[in-house]
């Protein structure tokens, strides 16, 4: 007995198209009017009310506090997405003073200054400002060093065989982290910056590579960032911001909960100044050791031997890929 069922021709239907049906279900269209007149209006207040919107569409959902896990979790998602899709693997942070500006624009404020107290202007108050920019005037000599770090490391990232083994980050602003960056810039060599954001107004400096650069809203994350892919630290002079960057490195380097890397302050004086780190040791609030997790250096070409140096004598030299 022969089995006919193989015999029969098999009828197979042409393939759906993917987005289209060539007969609507019933809930593509709205309920109609000759049903109910009011149907309509109803349907809309509910598509535009916020409970309906998709809770990854809805920004007001998602600022809310119960969301704040959620932020958390995108806030570290996205730079690190977007970092390893530019093969980013090493990192020189830069950190300093927004207020230290370069040299021409500080000696411009110095003589618009003494420009107002020449011509009689409240002298108590010009005179503290005055005082003030002739200090920011001196310092802004490092804005060349910065300036000149980010030439040195971005002709490094040049010069690699893959270009991002090695590259500047700074937290985005202006000062010494744009002129790390721009030193970067200046040799066609991309850099990064980890923006924040405030409640007032606060522009990236224009020098970062604009697919690189990142604003944060928890400074924590930001802080994270900085460290994930961090082979150094670079602080110039700065104020609070630049202290809290600095003192947290240097304690969770002291703790051992981060591996030890290369922590370079720029201006011995004023950082011996601004911090008695012998002080600290002196009044046994901090061992002998933890004096030696950081040195000084003055000049850009100081500041980045001094890193690759400390790279070999760890047994681990900093890949170049050159």
């Amino acid at each position: 007995m022969s089995d006919t069922r193989n015999s029969r021709p098999i009828r197979i239907p042409s393939p759906p198209h993917p987005h289209r049906r060539r007969e609507p279900l019933p809930w593509q269209r709205p309920k109609p009017p000759e049903e109910d007149p009011e149907a309509l209006q109803r349907v809309q207040r509910i598509l535009e009310s916020p409970a309906y919107r998709m809770a990854e569409a809805d920004p007001e959902f998602l600022s809310r506090d119960e969301a704040r896990g959620l932020r958390l979790q995108l806030e570290y998602l996205k730079p690190e997405t977007l970092l390893d899709e530019h093969g980013v693997r090493h990192t020189i942070v830069v950190f300093g003073s927004t207020r230290i500006c370069e040299p021409g624009a500080a000696r411009r404020n110095v003589e618009a200054l003494r420009a107002a107290q020449a011509a009689g202007a409240d002298q108590e108050a010009i005179g503290r400002r005055l005082a003030i920019a002739e200090r920011i005037l001196v310092k802004s000599r490092y804005y060349q060093v910065a300036r000149e770090l980010g030439r040195l490391v971005g002709e490094a990232c040049e010069q690699a065989a893959d270009r991002s083994k090695v590259m500047i980050m700074t937290g985005g602003g202006p000062g010494m982290m744009e002129a790390a960056n721009r030193g970067a810039f200046d040799v066609g060599a991309k850099s990064l910056g980890l923006n924040i954001s405030l409640p007032h107004e606060q522009y990236p400096n224009p020098y970062i590579a604009p697919d690189l650069c990142f604003r944060f809203h928890y400074f924590a994350l930001r802080k994270l960032h900085f460290l994930l892919r961090a082979r150094a630290l670079v602080a110039f002079p700065g104020g609070y911001g630049t202290f809290d960057e600095l003192f947290e490195v240097l304690t969770l380097v002291q703790t051992r909960k981060i591996k030890p890397l290369p922590v370079v302050l720029v201006g011995e004086s004023y950082w011996r100044r601004a911090v008695d780190f012998d002080f600290l040791v002196d009044e046994g609030t901090i061992d002998p050791e933890d004096r030696e997790l950081f040195w000084f250096a003055e000049s850009a070409r100081e500041i980045w031997d001094g890193i690759l140096d400390w790279h070999r004598a760890c047994g681990e030299p900093l890949d170049l890929g050159t």
